[in-house]
């Protein structure tokens, strides 16, 4: 259960030119009790030069953050990069993904969903919502997902909006619950304007619809968020430590590459200098 003082976020709230529209989505956020909100920048890979978006930086966006519905801190706003992935060569992390605090992928393919699932260094794969899932969630891959701590995203705007979409959004909700057993799912809004946000403990209801249980659903927009939120810190922290610790190793002397008078086999010699 989550109580009355859960910490819940929104972590795809859709990018927009329009400043004044993005400050009212997030003022509206901190009014519905969002402490966390993620502006989401997506990247359509399949056109011929995609280029990765530059996040806004927060401090021109508010002079001063509205501060969060019944608590006394202000709202915290997270950057968030979607690659929408036809193409294995479509994910290629760089440099300018590690401006993101969160990043995300849209698998197209049955074999992108696959590789996302394993081995992409994500924090969040998205479910379609908008057409047919075009591929059925297998549980191999889901379950890796989950063992990594990769969480499976479902927009509910697209619902709210259209009744073909509702129908896609909860078929391949139901889709996805039936094999990952309502774990290591997120609900986010995908909102494009103030009015398509809604209160977390509506969303959490509507959760239930989707195929979550009670308790997985208010998770899907508390707890799990959360993880979310940390696993990116760790990814991004990992990776600076990596780059940074990996050194080349010094060429062994003569003298290392002996012991009690005896050439030391070269196998060996690899482990010695690890």
């Amino acid at each position: 259960m989550v109580c009355r003082m859960a910490t819940f976020m929104d972590l795809n709230i859709n990018f927009t030119k329009d400043k004044k529209t993005l400050q009212n989505i997030i003022e509206t956020a901190a009014h519905l009790g969002y402490s966390t909100v993620a502006i989401n920048y997506t990247l359509e890979s399949q056109q011929k030069k995609p280029e990765i978006p530059k996040p806004t930086s927060i401090s021109d966006l508010f002079d001063k953050l509205p501060v969060v519905q019944g608590r006394s801190r202000p709202i915290r706003v997270l950057n968030r990069l979607t690659v929408v992935a036809t193409d294995p060569s479509h994910f290629r992390p760089t440099t300018e993904y590690k401006a993101f605090d969160l990043v995300a992928v849209l698998p197209k393919t049955e074999k992108l969903f696959h590789a996302a699932c394993m081995t992409f260094e994500v924090d969040i794969i998205c479910v379609t919502v908008t057409e047919k899932q075009p591929f059925h969630f297998k549980r191999a891959p889901v379950n890796g997902a989950i063992d990594r701590g990769v969480f499976f995203e479902i927009v509910y705007t697209p619902a709210i909006r259209d009744s073909t979409m509702r129908r896609y959004t909860i078929g391949n909700s139901l889709g996805l619950m039936e094999t990952c057993k309502g774990k290591g799912v997120i609900l986010s809004s995908g909102a494009e304007r103030p009015l398509e946000l809604r209160g977390p403990y509506d969303i959490a209801n509507l959760g239930i619809v989707f195929g979550l249980s009670e308790g997985d659903a208010k998770a899907a927009v508390s707890t799990n968020c959360r993880s979310v939120v940390i696993n990116g810190e760790t990814r991004t922290t990992a990776f600076g430590i990596i780059r940074t610790m990996k050194k080349p190793q010094p060429a062994p002397t003569s003298s290392e590459e002996k012991e009690d008078g005896r050439e030391i086999p070269a196998s060996k010699r690899v482990k010695m200098e690890h």
